[in-house]
Parts: C-alpha cells; sequence; structure tokens
C-alpha cells in the first residue's frame, strides 16, 4: 500500500444504498478525513479546526471507483503528495478493502488558504519540509480511464442549463449540518445532493428499460466508476440550491452524466461534476451490456456540447 496510512474504518449498513455497496458519498467523507490526518503530516495538524491558522481549499476531486465496498467490509486509507507548488498541491488518497485490494482511489486538488476569506497564501516551512517525504507516484489504477482532467473554463449557468434543456433534479438550501467548522458545505454533502436527486433524471429511462426487458425486474442498477468534480464556489448555511442534469453519452454499457450545482439567485455554479457508471445486475454482480434496441426505447438524447 503506497503511502503513509491516514485513515482506517469499515462499511456500516446504513452507509450503504439500494444497491447494497457504500454509497459514493461516503468515500469522499472518508477522504476528507483522511486529508486531515496528511495535513498533520505536513505539520498542519490544526488545519481543520476552528482555531486554525491556515488550512486547505479543495478545488477538484477525481475518483475512480474499484471494487465495491458492501456491508462490514474493513477499508484502509493511505496518502502521499503528488505534486507541490507554491500554494497549490495534489495530494492522492488510495482505499483498500483490508485484502489488500484496491476500493477506490481519490485525487485531489487542494490549495492552502487562510480559513476565513479562503485567499491563498505560500505553504508554511513545515509542509515544505514534510512534503518531500510524503511524496508518491500514482499506480495505475488511480490514474484517469474515462474522463479528462483537463483544465476547465466551466460554462456551468443557469442560462446554460435552460438552453441546453437541462432537467431540474433537486432544489434546496444548505443546512448547517451539511458544513465544516468554516461554514462551507462539505464536498460529501453536495455528492449526497446528487446521488439524492439523479433518480429525477434516470427514473423514466430505467421504466423503458425494465419495460423493453422485463426480465430484469428487481435486478437493474447501477455502479459509478468515475467520478470528476470541479468546486467554483463554496455555499454556506441558508444558501440556495439548484441541481440541473443532463446525459453526456449513452451507449450500451454505460452513461455519462454531467451535473450543475446551481446558486438559483445568482445563476453562476457552486460545482460542476461528471459521473460514468456501468449498468449493473444486482443478483449477479456484475456490469450488463444492454441491447440497442432497449438502448432506443430509453428516450435520451445525449448532449455531445455538455461539459463541466
Amino acid at each position: 500500500m503506497p503511502g503513509a496510512e491516514i485513515w482506517r474504518g469499515g462499511v456500516t449498513p446504513w452507509q450503504c444504498d439500494e444497491m447494497g455497496h457504500m454509497n459514493v458519498r461516503f468515500y469522499l467523507a472518508a477522504a476528507n478525513e483522511g486529508m486531515a490526518n496528511l495535513a498533520a503530516l505536513m505539520g498542519m495538524p490544526r488545519a481543520f479546526t476552528p482555531g486554525a491558522s491556515s488550512t486547505l481549499l479543495l478545488r477538484e476531486h477525481h475518483v475512480r471507483f474499484l471494487r465495491e465496498a458492501r456491508p462490514g467490509a474493513g477499508l484502509v486509507m493511505t496518502g502521499g503528495v503528488l505534486a507541490m507548488g507554491e500554494s497549490t498541491a495534489t495530494l492522492l488518497l488510495l482505499l483498500f478493502h483490508a485484502t489488500g485490494e484496491p476500493a477506490a482511489a481519490i485525487t485531489t486538488k487542494v490549495v492552502h488558504v487562510t480559513p476565513r476569506d479562503m485567499r491563498p497564501f505560500p505553504w508554511t516551512r513545515a509542509a515544505r519540509e514534510t512534503a518531500p517525504n510524503l511524496m508518491i507516484q500514482a499506480p495505475d489504477f488511480a490514474l484517469p480511464r474515462s474522463i479528462s482532467l483537463d483544465p476547465v473554463t466551466t460554462g456551468a449557468s443557469l442560462k446554460a442549463a435552460d438552453a441546453f434543456g437541462l432537467d431540474r433534479a433537486a432544489t434546496g438550501a444548505v443546512t448547517p449540518v451539511d458544513c465544516d467548522v468554516f461554514g462551507r458545505m462539505l464536498p460529501e454533502q453536495m455528492l449526497a445532493r446528487i446521488y439524492a436527486s439523479v433518480g429525477h433524471i434516470l427514473r423514466g429511462s430505467q421504466e423503458a428499460m425494465l419495460k423493453a426487458q422485463p426480465e430484469l425486474e428487481g435486478r437493474l442498477g447501477g455502479a459509478a466508476v468515475e467520478y470528476r468534480v470541479v468546486y467554483h464556489a463554496w455555499p454556506g448555511a441558508g444558501e440556495r440550491l439548484e441541481m440541473r442534469s443532463g446525459h453526456k453519452e449513452l451507449t450500451s454499457k454505460y452513461r455519462r452524466v454531467i451535473h450543475w450545482l446551481l446558486d438559483p439567485t445568482s445563476g453562476r455554479p457552486w460545482a460542476s461534476a461528471e459521473m460514468v457508471s456501468l449498468f449493473l445486475d444486482l443478483k449477479e454482480r456484475r456490469a450488463l451490456a444492454l441491447p440497442h434496441s432497449t438502448l432506443g426505447s430509453m428516450g435520451i438524447e445525449p448532449i455531445a456540447a455538455l461539459g463541466l
């Protein structure tokens, strides 16, 4: 297991969803805890406490989901530094099953900032001195496979969502329990909103799929295999949210969906995400390949121009 151990835990039944495995949001929750321990190894043991003099602000997450984690599974996370700039860093967090099999790889881009006004400033001397001892290389299973990690200039906005005809998947507001000690919405809570509401854009196509293949009743599911989110701004308690989502690509084996988490007051994005998920046979616990006739019955017109 490359890197230093930064988190150890397991999967409880309440962390699992209707697919029978740990929900994607809890991978990011574990990553957030692991990042606090990695920051401590970098000489910043109080980086995520109310009295911190500096902290790490997330800019991006890229996640490869490699082997599902089911109730009772033991998990271990290791981590290290892939790259470091004057006030930025790319961190790698690797989640393993207790057997040693990789469960997920989470690449995280962060900025060293002041806690309250999020102003970037150079790393502390302690961080610069300890970082070389924490440098690691990304194993092949952590590298992007289906999602580009090219720099993003986002086109996400309420106006663009209307122009694309993106469905409204969620509306709501940030609550205090959604936020960290600095009053900013936690990344896993953003992902929780996406997961909890995605059924609004998938339900019709799922029903069409089951009508075309009734033998999949009770067996048809999905599994995320890769995910990228870019954080554009950080809502606090009381801020409003609106999620617009649409298909970018649909094949017999997977779907690629874009989610925009927007501020309905300004129309600007809080975050934008791209997720690739496989069709899954829940009984056999294996990927499905759907016939083209079933795909045609789903009534989905992918939007190739849709992006982060």
